[in-house]
Parts: C-alpha cells; structure tokens; sequence
C-alpha cells in the first residue's frame, strides 16, 4: 500500500513511477493462468484426434485378425477337401475275424511304424470286426479274412458269404484262414460249446483270391502282400495266389512235396519258420514230428524250394 501512494505522489509532481511489485506478481499469476488455459484448450483439441487414431488403430487390427482367421479357414477348408479326396481315393480295405486268437490281427496293430504308414498313405479300413464300430459292411476293394470259420455258426457263415459279395478281392489272412490250422483238431465235446465242432479254411466256402500264410503273419509279409494287391504287382502275389487254393499245409506236405523230391537244400529255413518245433535238422534234412504240428504251414511257405518247383526250376534251366 505505501508503494502504491508513494507511486502517486510521484505522479503528481511529474515524476516517473516505480513498478509495483504486487502488480507484477498479479500479471505473472494471470500469464500462467492464462498459459494453462491454452494448454488444456490444446490438449482438449488434441484429444479427440488421439482417440480417433486409437479407435483407427483397433478397427485396423480388427480387420487384419478378421482377415487373417478367414484365410486360416479357407486353407483349413482346403486341406479338409484335399484330405476327403485322398482318403476317397485310397483302396477300401476291410478287416473280418472269424474264429481264432486274432494273433493275426494283433501282429499288424502292434508294429505302429508300418500300420501307420498303411492307413496315412496307402489305405483306408472302412470296416473291421475289432477296428471299426459299423453295422452295415460296405463295399470294400480288399477284405482281409482272419480265422477258419466254423460250419455251425451260422452268423460266421453268412458273414463269410457277405464277405465274397461286397468285395473285390478276398485275402486268407494267417494260417487259420488259409489252412485251418490248429482249429481242425477240433471234434466236439472239448470246447466250450460242444455244437461248434467243425472249423475248415474260408476257402471251403467262398472263392479266395490270395492268402497271407504264418501263424501269426509277420507284419512286413502282410504290409507286402497288401501294397502288391493295391499295386497289381503280380509276380510277387503268384505264390500267394497259388496258395489261395489250398486247404492243408503241414509238415508232411513238406517232407512229399519238397524232401521226397529231392528239391530240399538243407538250409534249416523250415525249422526256423516253424512255431512248435515240430521241425528238426537231422543229417541235413527236416524231420517232422506229427505230434507237434498245428497244420500252420509256415514250414511249406517258407521253404524257399516251394517257390520253384521243380517245372520252373527246368525251364529256367532249358531243360
């Protein structure tokens, strides 16, 4: 207050005034009001354009996601028509079981390698007793039949019978399909339901093009056998073909077809192949113990001599 009459008497008399202080701390107080004023006017206009730029933003990504999940689902599409194609045209394959211990069928799902590489690249089981839940048999390019068949089951047989009508080719799958195996000892009584007494090979009731012989097959001859059938390769299934038709294999056969002649090499191969030892080397030759054999025909099969008989072994040598 002194400065401010001070500063008026100086003004009376002419003289020059002195600033006042408080004045200057007003005007500074105003400026800075003032200067956050414009600042929040700015920041008021600049905010709108900020979130304008963000809602932009987000409607962009939006969009990329939406675009990216369409073409995911386009090329999910195709690889979904892609994969029905191939599967629709892979060969139809179907599994049926008859009677026996499915050791067979067990041989080949337990080797995952090579049943992986059958069902990713090769074919497709569209039906199987012990593989897939279906009422209805389809038609089908090759059934695999595993087991002899048993004559008074009469489910078994007409089973059999659908078999030969709904597919191209049918396989005896094993020894007990091809041959009977173990199963012909059966003669009643014995089991546990006497009535089913006589078992026979699938090719006593039905056409079979072509057998897997081994009790079990081994999982290479079966994968073998079934991608020469896809293929056509016909000079590899001829034995299995030749096969087909028969209805007894055993030792016997073996010891008449192969040692009588004199085709037997004395490679052991038979002793081997057998799965009871009903085979033994003695002085070079196989001897054959009927007590012990189930008629498997694994030592017949496995003779590398019965797959050149003795007419192929002269025309190949011009004789």
């Amino acid at each position: 207050m002194l400065a401010r009459i001070k500063n008026s008497i100086r003004k009376f008399l002419g003289l020059e005034a002195k600033p006042d202080a408080e004045d200057d701390e007003a005007k500074a107080e105003t400026q800075d009001k003032l200067k956050q004023e414009i600042k929040k006017e700015v920041e008021a206009q600049s905010k709108p354009a900020e979130e304008a730029k963000k809602e932009a933003d987000a409607k962009a990504e939006e969009e990329a996601q939406a675009k990216k999940e369409a073409e995911s689902s386009k090329a999910l599409k195709e690889s979904s028509t892609q994969e029905v194609e191939k599967v629709a045209d892979k060969p139809k394959i179907g599994y049926i079981h008859m009677s026996g211990c499915t050791g067979d069928g067990m041989s080949l799902t337990e080797n995952y390698d090579i049943l992986s590489t059958l069902l990713t690249d090769m074919v497709d089981i569209v039906y199987g007793t012990t593989l897939v839940d279906l009422w209805e048999m389809p038609e089908m390019d090759l059934a695999l039949v595993e087991g002899s068949v048993c004559l008074q089951d009469e489910h078994s047989v007409k089973e059999l019978m659908e078999v030969r009508e709904k597919a191209g080719l049918v396989c005896a799958f094993g020894s007990c399909a091809m041959t009977g195996c173990f199963t012909r000892y059966a003669r009643g009584g014995q089991l546990a339901q006497p009535k089913h007494e006589s078992f026979v090979p699938i090719s006593d009731l039905v056409k079979v093009d072509c057998a897997i012989p081994g009790c079990p097959a081994s999982p290479e001859i079966i994968a073998k056998v079934v991608v020469a059938l896809i293929n056509g390769d016909m000079d590899y299934l001829q034995p299995m073909l030749d096969m087909a038709a028969c209805n007894l294999a055993c030792g016997c056969d073996l010891q008449t077809n192969v040692v009588s002649k004199a085709l037997c090499c004395g490679c052991g191969t038979c002793v081997l192949a057998c799965p009871t030892r009903a085979l033994e080397m003695v002085e070079g030759r196989p001897s054959h113990n009927k007590n012990r054999c189930i008629k498997c025909g694994a030592c017949t099969t496995h003779c590398p001599r019965t797959w050149f008989p003795a007419e192929q072994i002269k025309k190949d040598l011009g004789l």
